[in-house]
Parts: structure tokens; C-alpha cells; sequence
């Protein structure tokens, strides 16, 4: 297929850069808004193309070299190209096209960074390396420029070949409190452990059922359904506090900017109760009990409640292990009913953002503040857009710079009423 001649105009969520060719939009990964570029068509759809760099006829003042020997191979990275500058005034400007396009006034979007290497605590290895992009084949990296110490030391240390095979998650922090001292700070979680015990779990007789003509009786535990391993846990120390989390689970993996994060979510907040809706292991829920009588935690994930429990010892809580949309439509007005209304909410959801059964009793129960955070822009617009047609006032915006190197956003919304 013949080359094209294109200058590139902005960069959109996920990292591309887009450019038009005879009136279609073409996608073009590792380029840079403005600049001149040939490229090669290698995929047509009905509304766009995707293309590929053949040779930068004029750059950008702000590209440089790839730090990394991997990039473009690894999938983890796509914007190393990039002075680290420019990366974070293109996600600014991204967030900002999102809010736009639902028509939300913004405040300026204020940025919450750290360093851009060095940064990711988190990994998950495939077979010992990391997925190479668009491809099942796997990159045996020997160093990753992004990770913790501990996680590189680990690479170093632990030939290609002799590392575990299958998925694994690797945790890797000197933050990390829940091993000795003398051990290296670095969590392995084999997924085929955890994927033994949910199969003993659904193997065992089910209340109800009849075996060998006797009906089992059986007592549902709290938390039934937890499929958690103890060899699995991590503790780590944030802003003076210790949080406990399985590291199969989620958990932040930029702990930096999780710490620079923390006090915008829980400045000028107080009072009698909370909400942690979307809770995880309770890690703001933590914060939140110095700031309130009472700290009430949803979170479909009764793993993760396993940990909050145990992050809250001590703390007048009540915790649900139930969807949002369960909890508002059986247990929201029962508990305001009897302890009153709600002082503040944080509501961290999954990507697809908030329930509409939540967004809606958000907006109608009259909670003065909502910390509203979100790893994805377009579900965090239309959510805020939302409340803001209710009656809240979007009176801060920030990205939350926790993947540098990335197109990924995420980002914290204050919303008052």
C-alpha cells in the first residue's frame, strides 16, 4: 500500500494521535500532535484507518528517545516518545476534550504527579515476561525503567527461564510492612492458587442440597464466596497508616501518587457518616474513620471486604457486600432512616463508572460533598455531568498522573451541593 503524507492533529484517549486522509480519521500510535509524518494504511475500517510511522519528516519539538529498549515491543508503555512535560499536558487536555464533549464547565484541572520512572509497584508476568503489544508472544524483559527497585530486582536476580510460569502478580515496594526486614520487599501471587481454592469452593456441597439422601445444612459465612489466600496478602504503609490487600486484587500500583492523592479526598471533610461506595480493601475508608463517627463501605467484592474488615479494626464501620445498585435499592434508606443522613461520599467505581442506581440516589440524597474518582474519562464526565444536572457544582478537577509513560488517565472530581 502506498505511503500518505499527514500532519497529526490531536492526541485522544488511549495515546493515538488522529489525521485525516481523504476526509477519514486515521489513528497513528507513537506520534505526536503537529507533527509532519509518511505513513503506511495497515488496517481500514468503515469509519477509520490505523496507521503506521514510516518516517518523521517533521518531529516535534517535544519528542525524544525512548528511555526504555523495550518500547514498542512491551505493551506496557506508549508515550515514552514524549518529553515527560508534554505527556502530562496531553492527558490534561484529554481529560478536559472529555468533559467538554458532555458539555460540563470546567474548573482549571489541576495535576498530581511524582516521578515518572521508577514508579509502578504492580506488575502482572505472563510465562516470566510481559505480553508484547497487539500479540500473544512474550517479551523476556530484563529491566523495566518504570519499575520499583524491588521489582527490578527481582528481574535481575531471577533468570528468564526459572521464573514462574502461567500469570503471576508481582507486588514490589519499599512501602510494603507485611514481610520482615530482612526479606526483599517483593510479593509473587501464583493466580493458579487462588483459581485451586474458588474450585474447592464451588466443589463443596451447597446448603440446600441433598447428599447420600441428608440435606446439608449450612451457616453462610459473612463474607461467603471469598476465595482469598494468606500467602497472597500485602501490607503497605501510606500516609502513616497500614493497609492490607491481596495482591491478586486491585491495588494502586504508582503508591507515590495514591499518597499525594489521599489528602485531596479527605480535605475538609468530617462529620457523622460516610460513604465508601465502591470501597475495594478500604483504603480511603481508613483516612475517613478520623474524620467521621461512623464509615459505611459497598464493595461487591468480598475479597477485598475481607480487608477492610481487617484495615478497620477498631473503627465504627458497617460494611456491604453488595453491588451499589443492591445497596441503594435495600439498605440505603433503612440505614439513613436509622442513623441519619450522609456527611460525604467517595465513590471510586470500576470502569464502566457508576450504576445509574447510584448516580441517581447520589443525586437525590442531598449529601453535601462527593469525591467522585474514576479510571476512566468518559464514564467520570457523563457520572459528574449527571450530578451537575442535579444540583451539585463541579468545584475541582484533577488528573491523577498514576500511569506515566501511559495514555491511561485517571482522575478526582469534587462535586458539592
Amino acid at each position: 500500500m502506498p505511503s500518505e503524507t499527514i500532519i497529526t492533529e490531536k492526541m485522544v484517549y488511549g495515546g493515538d494521535c488522529i489525521a485525516k486522509i481523504d476526509g477519514k480519521t486515521v489513528f497513528v500510535p507513537y506520534a505526536i500532535p503537529g507533527e509532519k509524518l509518511e505513513v503506511e494504511i495497515i488496517k481500514e475500517n468503515r469509519d477509520y484507518s490505523v496507521a503506521k510511522i514510516v518516517n518523521i519528516l517533521e518531529p516535534s519539538p517535544n519528542r525524544v528517545e525512548p528511555f526504555c529498549k523495550y518500547y514498542g515491543l512491551c505493551g506496557g508503555c506508549n508515550m515514552q516518545h514524549i518529553s515527560d512535560a508534554h505527556q502530562k499536558e496531553l492527558r490534561k487536555s484529554i481529560l478536559e476534550d472529555a468533559f467538554f464533549r458532555e458539555g460540563v464547565v470546567l474548573p482549571e484541572v489541576k495535576v498530581i504527579s511524582a516521578s515518572p520512572r521508577g514508579y509502578r509497584t504492580r506488575f502482572q508476568f505472563h510465562d516470566g515476561g510481559m505480553m508484547q503489544k497487539l500479540s500473544n508472544s512474550i517479551v523476556p524483559i530484563e529491566n523495566c525503567p518504570c519499575a520499583s527497585e524491588e521489582i527490578n530486582k527481582y528481574l535481575s536476580e531471577i533468570p528468564f527461564d526459572q521464573r514462574p510460569k502461567g500469570r503471576i502478580h508481582v507486588f514490589g515496594s519499599e512501602k510494603i510492612v507485611s514481610i520482615p526486614e530482612d526479606y526483599d520487599k517483593i510479593i509473587i501471587a501464583d493466580d493458579s492458587v487462588a483459581q485451586k481454592r474458588l474450585a474447592e469452593k464451588k466443589s463443596r456441597p451447597q446448603a440446600g442440597k441433598r447428599v447420600n439422601g441428608k440435606k446439608i445444612k449450612q451457616i453462610r459465612p459473612r463474607f461467603e464466596g471469598t476465595v482469598s489466600v494468606p500467602v497472597n496478602s500485602c501490607t503497605v504503609r501510606l500516609c502513616g497508616k497500614d493497609i492490607a490487600f491481596d495482591v491478586q486484587g486491585f491495588f494502586q500500583s504508582n503508591l507515590d501518587v495514591l499518597e499525594e492523592t489521599i489528602p485531596k479526598i479527605t480535605e475538609g471533610l468530617g462529620g457523622k457518616n460516610v460513604l465508601d461506595m465502591y470501597a475495594g480493601c478500604g483504603t480511603f475508608s481508613v483516612f475517613l474513620a478520623d474524620l467521621f463517627e461512623n464509615v459505611v463501605l459497598v464493595e461487591h467484592n468480598r475479597d477485598a471486604l475481607v480487608f477492610a474488615e481487617q484495615n478497620l479494626t477498631g473503627k465504627k464501620h458497617e460494611s456491604f457486600g453488595l453491588s451499589g445498585e443492591t445497596w441503594t435499592k435495600y439498605h440505603a434508606e433503612t440505614f439513613v432512616g436509622r442513623n441519619g443522613g450522609f456527611d460525604a461520599a467517595v465513590v471510586d467505581p470500576p470502569r464502566s463508572g457508576m450504576e445509574k442506581s447510584v448516580r441517581r440516589w447520589l443525586s437525590e440524597s442531598g449529601i453535601p460533598s462527593i469525591r467522585s474518582l474514576s479510571c476512566d474519562i468518559a464514564t467520570q464526565a457523563r457520572d459528574v455531568k449527571f450530578l451537575v444536572q442535579n444540583g451539585y457544582s463541579l468545584k475541582e478537577l484533577y488528573l491523577l498522573d498514576f500511569y506515566p509513560q501511559t495514555g491511561h488517565i485517571e482522575s478526582l472530581a469534587v462535586l458539592e451541593k
